[in-house]
Formats: structure tokens, C-alpha cells, sequence
């Protein structure tokens, strides 16, 4: 399934003229995520693949989330959804990202989430600011040679297709300044990795989020003793393979931050945000009002800022950009500062998702 980054707007209304497609009957030929039941067999699965046409394009090992993704014929298609080895089979369908824009705005995130009064100009915070923790960027790259990230931002995988080690579209160069850039960034001493699953347009398929998440899960680095957080500024319609890979992710210990999507809508209707295990983020102003494009509803876990947000830019620079997008990582951040804090535990806010992660 093709996602759309949920990111910045030309103006708040632009969400509204997104238009999603459907997923179409199984029955159809074309790309499918395979999703393994939990009891498969090994002998019982290389056959079946082995009956197919074509190999398949991604592999998935994660805990929680065994499969393939595969062109597959109608015939075929029919047959993997009636294996008793098969938990379900999704299609796979392309989305096109929002656009971004630049303006020359003033920076209030920082500001607004470590005090209880709008339109502030400081940041508060502890100096161990993240030290000890990693935070994963699954979203379009980043630009790692940015002054504001001090050397901190690696980049670890590629699975958009482009095979290419750097952030050409800028929305993940800006999420990860948010979380842990020295000036722009919640979690200043944070280490930051790249794990780019969409391309140079913004666009990325369902396929390659799943493999990104499946690399993430099984290489890690061990190199955060204080815990790790990962952001997913992304989205599309309801997947449940997609759903169900995020869920892996936060089974294996990490906290998942997710943007809640720009549909001014029901943010059950799309994915990851629908997914109960994450913390699913909201935007809001600088005057604390729901921004006009957000999406809502009771999987909406917090707010956070998410219009004008100023952050680090591909070029080596800063833009300022609106949506969900840039609300997660604030989440995201907060998440590894007060994991480097040791205090991460005691925290309440998405607390289910939050308390005993490492």
C-alpha cells in the first residue's frame, strides 16, 4: 500500500482534497503483503512460495509479524487467502504525499511543551536532555551531515527502493531536528538513525514501511542503555499489515510515536495512527486549538505542536512546516528525554504505551 507522508500543508484546508483509495478484492492480481499465521510451518510455507510466479520482494522476521510481500496472480491471491498457513493477505495500493512549504515564522513547539502558558519564546529543560537514548526516524532519510545534529544522526537503512543514503524530500531531516537537534530538538543529546522507507517524493509502499520496520526490530543498535523511541510521521487508509508491524515494534520494547494523520477526521480510519498500541499524535496551534486539519477521535492518545513548527532542513538549514508530522516527534522527543531523564517510567502521558520500556 502506497503512504502519504502526513506532513506540511500549503495551507490548513489542503488536507481536505486528499483523496484515498479503497483496497481492492483480494481476488485481484497485483502486489500483496502476506501475512503468516503464527503456528506456520517452515516446510509448509517454502512450498506454498515456492508454487508462485514471482519471488518475493521483502522478507518479514519480526516477532509478531512473520510474512512476505509478493506480486501475485488472481489465482494465486485466492489461494494464500484460503491457506490454513496465511493469517490474511493485503493489497497493495500507492498514495501520494501532501506538499511542503517554507516560511519565514518563528519557533513555539519548544517553547509551548515544557511550559504551561502559549505563545512563550523559552525552553526549560535537563541538561542530560536524552543522553543515553536512540531515536529511530522511519520517514524519508535524513540529512545527517546537518550542524545541528553534532555528529549524532546515522543512517542506517534504505528499503524505499531508491537505495540511497540521504534525505532528497527534507520531512525526515526536519522530524529528526525536532526531536534531537541541538537548537530545534526536545531530546538534544539523543543519537539519531535513519530509517528511510519513503522516496524522494514522499512516497514509499507498504511493502518497503514493513520492511523498514522489520530491519529496525532486528538490528537495532545496543547502544542505548537509557531506552530507545521511534517516530512515524506517515499514513495512509486503515492497513492492517501495517497496523500489525508497528504492533511489533512496540512488542519489542521500543516507544512508537505516531502522527495522527491530516484528513480532519476520524484517525481510526487510517494507518499506523489506528493502531491501539502506539501513541497516536494530534496538532495543535499556538493558541492551543486543534489545528484545522488534525485528525481526531478516541485513538487520538495526545496534542502537540504541529503548525509553523521551525526545524532543520535538508539543505542544512531550517524551514517551518504544519501537520501531524511535525506533532509526533515532539512526542518522539519528549519520549527520549525523559527515558535519558530515568524518569520514563513514571511518565502518564500515553502511559500504557510508555511505562517499563527500555
Amino acid at each position: 500500500m502506497r503512504f502519504i507522508i502526513l506532513s506540511a500543508l500549503v495551507s490548513l484546508g489542503a488536507s481536505h482534497s486528499i483523496k484515498f483509495k479503497t483496497t481492492e478484492s483480494v481476488s485481484d492480481a497485483g502486489s500483496y503483503i502476506v501475512k503468516l499465521r503464527a503456528d506456520a510451518t517452515t516446510s509448509a510455507v517454502d512450498s506454498l512460495r515456492a508454487s508462485l510466479q514471482a519471488t518475493a520482494s521483502h522478507e518479514y522476521a519480526m516477532p509478531g509479524f512473520r510474512g512476505f510481500a509478493n506480486s501475485l496472480t488472481a489465482e494465486e491471491a485466492t489461494r494464500l487467502k484460503n491457506s490454513n498457513q496465511i493469517e490474511y493477505i493485503e493489497k497493495s495500493t500507492r498514495f501520494h504525499s501532501n506538499a511542503i512549504v517554507t516560511q519565514e515564522d518563528a519557533p513555539w513547539g519548544l517553547s509551548r511543551i515544557s511550559s504551561n502558558e502559549t505563545n512563550g519564546t523559552t525552553y526549560t529543560y535537563d541538561d542530560t536532555a536524552g543522553k543515553g537514548t536512540c531515536a529511530y526516524v522511519v520517514d524519508t532519510g535524513i540529512y545527517i551531515e546537518h550542524p545541528e545534529f553534532e555528529g549524532r544522526a546515522t543512517f542506517l537503512v534504505d528499503t524505499s527502493g531508491e537505495d540511497n543514503l540521504t534525505d532528497p524530500y527534507g520531512h525526515g531531516t526536519h522530524n529528526a531536528g525536532t526531536i534531537g537537534s541541538k537548537t530545534y530538538g526536545v531530546a538534544k543529546n539523543t543519537k539519531l538513525y535513519a530509517v528511510k522507507v519513503l522516496d524522494s517524493e514522499g512516497d514509499g509502499t507498504i511493502e518497503g514501511i514493513v520492511a523498514g520496520l522489520d530491519f529496525l526490530v532486528n538490528n537495532r543498535t545496543q547502544d542505548c542503555p537509557k531506552g530507545s523511541v521511534v517516530n512515524i510521521s506517515l499514513g495512509g487508509t486503515f492497513s492492517q499489515a501495517l497496523n500489525d508491524a508497528v504492533k511489533a515494534v512496540v512488542q519489542s520494547g521500543m516507544f512508537v510515536a505516531v502522527s495522527a494523520g491530516n484528513e480532519f477526521g476520524d484517525a481510526r480510519d487510517v494507518s499506523p495512527a489506528s493502531e491501539p498500541s502506539v501513541c497516536t499524535v494530534g496538532a495543535t496551534t499556538i493558541n492551543d486549538t486543534i489545528a484545522e486539519f488534525s485528525n481526531t477521535g478516541p485513538v487520538v492518545d495526545i496534542l502537540a505542536p504541529g503548525v509553523d513548527v521551525l526545524s532543520t532542513w535538508n539543505n542544512g538549514s531550517t524551514a517551518v512546516i504544519s501537520g501531524t508530522s511535525m506533532s509526533a516527534p515532539h512526542v518522539a522527543g519528549l519520549g527520549a528525554y525523559l527515558l535519558g531523564a530515568g524518569t520514563g517510567g513514571r511518565w502518564r502521558v500515553c502511559a500504557r504505551r510508555f511505562r517499563g520500556w527500555h
